[in-house]
């Protein structure tokens, strides 16, 4: 029986086996793959190209990861080697196998310039501490002293400890261009604010949508700023996307996510999306009635606890709605004895 939320459909109740793919439209299989982290899994999906596969996004790499994938490529995909892999962005979740996937099976990797610079640049880019960059913007943003004093002297998370090498050489894709797999047409549309070019693969022949982060049906991808660009407003970015997307979404269509389950009510996912933002935004003005820091702007913003384990997405998803108030004047910004931002509704 199909599950139904508020407009939202799930075809399939739960995801595939370990080692099992579904398939969910012909030529097209999910596959579920684990995630050391809070949100402990990542879809990825093969689709059949007849002497090969094209495999969307590729998990994270690890000893365990590796067995995962051989048992795979053995059994579920019957031996047939990969040819091409495309990323649907940078993010070490989905970039982490496709290296090795590149070395092991001679596959071709397609996919945004931005993605592609983005993965190789984070992949090679390894530190033993944290950098004084991001000691400056932990501190802008009034983290949690204990926090702060405990992630100071730790080595930080590094996309190298879950990545493999990325070599040299991909294949660039980009706004309007049309993808031939599986059987069909995909076009090519471009997202933003969860990651910078994150590719969107919509079929000309069928109804089905592989929307990697971009799009997914019960959680919101976190939209964060960090210390390499703390200034940016990845929200603006991705309002402006879902707006655009929104245009092309067709209830019929069967949206194959990079987390959760496969849905159809992509119409309403789409205004439900946007409006979480906006409803984040006004509660958060409310919120700085009078100067906060970041880091006690989150009761407003997620209306739960935030753990240890979610602090560090909470805080630069905060300071992303904080930076899109203050470009558009809402909020006004002063440091404070302690170099923290204090935040302040204009009055």
């Amino acid at each position: 029986m199909d599950g139904t939320v508020g407009g939202i459909r799930y075809p399939w109740e739960a995801a595939p086996a370990t080692g099992a793919a579904l398939e969910v439209a012909p030529g097209v299989f999910w596959i579920r793959l684990p995630l050391p982290m809070a949100l402990d899994h990542v879809n990825i999906y093969a689709l059949d190209e007849g002497d090969h596969w094209t495999i969307v996004d590729t998990g994270v790499h690890s000893r365990k990861s590796v067995a995962l994938w051989e048992e795979l490529l053995q059994g579920a995909l019957g031996g047939k080697p990969v040819g091409r892999v495309i990323l649907t962005h940078h993010h070490p979740d989905h970039v982490g196998m496709a290296g090795w996937l590149m070395q092991h099976q001679g596959a071709a990797l397609w996919t945004t310039r931005t993605a592609w610079l983005m993965a190789r640049m984070l992949i090679l880019d390894a530190e033993e501490r944290p950098s004084p960059q991001a000691l400056a913007f932990w501190r802008k943003a009034g983290m949690d002293a204990e926090i702060y004093e405990k992630r100071s002297n730790e080595r930080p998370f590094n996309f190298a400890d879950i990545a493999h090498p990325l070599p040299v050489g991909y294949t660039r894709v980009q706004q309007g261009d049309v993808i031939r797999s599986a059987g069909r047409d995909w076009d090519v549309h471009i997202g933003a604010g969860h990651a910078p070019e994150h590719l969107t693969l919509w079929s000309r022949d069928c109804n089905l949508v592989i929307s990697g982060d971009q799009i997914l049906p019960s959680i919101s991808p976190n939209i964060g700023v960090y210390a390499t660009e703390p200034e940016a407003d990845p929200l603006a970015d991705w309002l402006e996307a879902c707006e655009r997307l929104a245009g092309l979404a067709r209830e019929d269509h069967l949206v194959l996510g990079g987390h959760k389950l496969p849905f159809t009510g992509l119409p309403f996912r789409m205004r439900q999306l946007i409006d979480n933002h906006h409803g984040g935004l006004r509660r958060l003005l409310a919120h700085l009635d009078q100067p906060r820091k970041a880091g006690a702007c989150f009761a407003p913003l997620f209306k739960r606890r935030i753990d240890a384990g979610t602090y560090g997405l909470a805080l630069v998803e905060t300071v992303a709605h904080l930076n899109h108030l203050h470009r558009l004047g809402h909020v006004t910004r002063t440091l404070d004895a302690e170099g923290a931002w204090l935040w302040r509704a204009v009055r």
